[in-house]
């Protein structure tokens, strides 16, 4: 019968994998929050995976394994240097074997991961859109505009947005003003509607992004008919499930036509018109909080405030 005192000690776990899929978990958690979240668990993965490597392979290294938490390990034997050279070919096929299926898994993985990720993360818009001459846009009204933002996929990227002459800006007499809303619900991306008269016609426009369609409307407010959502002329949140104020696009005037910019998010809106002060970010998803504490839990945006 073996001595109690001579029973060999059996390893403590290790708490290298542990801390290399903490690192997998944030990598995953911050392609969704946050670029930073992401590379600090990048860099967590990295640290604790190499620890982990470093420690499986300490016997084919000739080093003795230390195991966080386990006793102090024996003095290693001195064996002669051929026995040290050879190596198992059941080892290496195992390895082999390793180090192949996860070379296939990252091949397979990492594409499927970037058309599910990144589309989330890129502006899918066009940098700027003609909307043609500025009298189509007579002042004081509101027009719903629809337009083509990518020409070359055709009508699956028609848009809408409301877009309202204001007049002169009050400090530059010759400078047009317009505010200009889009008819996406900061909700879940329902199409708002305006809730008011509708002309029966509607004014069709050839531009250089396609066939553009302009209709006279008379909005009292705006509103999300899929969940309830309502919105003032201003775009600001008055009732439902919407968490912050309807997104709007910047504009240029390039001679005597008008240019549809990027779009951005908007917190609130106080004021009308040119007058109004709008605190803008940049532009996120629906359903993301762009201020307050909420905002903490999504990606950083950077902001400024407008008039």
């Amino acid at each position: 019968m073996e001595p109690h005192g001579e029973r060999p000690h059996v390893p403590g776990p290790s708490l290298w994998p542990i801390g290399f899929a903490v690192g997998i978990a944030c990598v995953l958690v911050g392609l969704v929050v946050s670029w930073p979240v992401a590379a600090v668990g990048a860099a967590i993965a990295l640290i604790f995976g190499f620890l982990w490597i470093r420690e499986v392979t300490g016997d084919y290294r000739g080093e003795p394994r230390e195991v966080a938490g386990a006793a102090a390990a024996p003095p290693p034997v001195v064996v002669e240097e051929q026995e040290l050279s050879t190596y198992s070919r059941n080892k290496f096929l195992e390895l082999s074997t390793l180090g192949l299926g996860g070379l296939i898994t990252g091949i397979v993985t990492v594409p499927i991961l970037g058309f599910a990720v990144l589309p989330a993360f890129s502006n899918q818009e066009l940098d700027d859109v003609d909307l043609g001459p500025l009298e189509n846009f007579p002042e004081g009204k509101w027009m719903e505009t629809t337009y083509l933002s990518n020409p070359a996929e055709g009508e699956v990227s028609r848009r809408t947005a409301y877009i309202r002459n204001n007049g002169n800006i009050p400090d530059r007499p010759n400078v047009p003003s317009f505010t200009i809303i889009s008819n996406r619900c900061v909700h879940l991306g329902c199409p708002v509607q305006a809730s008011g008269p509708r002309a029966k016609q509607e004014k069709k426009v050839k531009t250089d992004a396609g066939e553009m369609l302009i209709t006279e409307v008379t909005p009292a407010a705006f509103s999300c008919p899929c969940h309830g959502g309502a919105y003032d002329t201003e775009g600001n949140r008055t009732a439902g499930p919407p968490v912050r104020a309807l997104d709007r696009y910047a504009y240029s005037i390039n001679g005597d036509r008008l240019v549809l910019l990027p779009a951005y998010s908007v917190a609130w809106v106080k004021g009308e018109g040119p007058s109004a002060l709008i605190k803008r970010y940049g532009h996120t998803g629906p359903g993301i909080h762009v201020d307050g504490v909420e905002a903490w839990l999504y990606p950083i945006q950077p902001t400024d405030v407008a008039s």
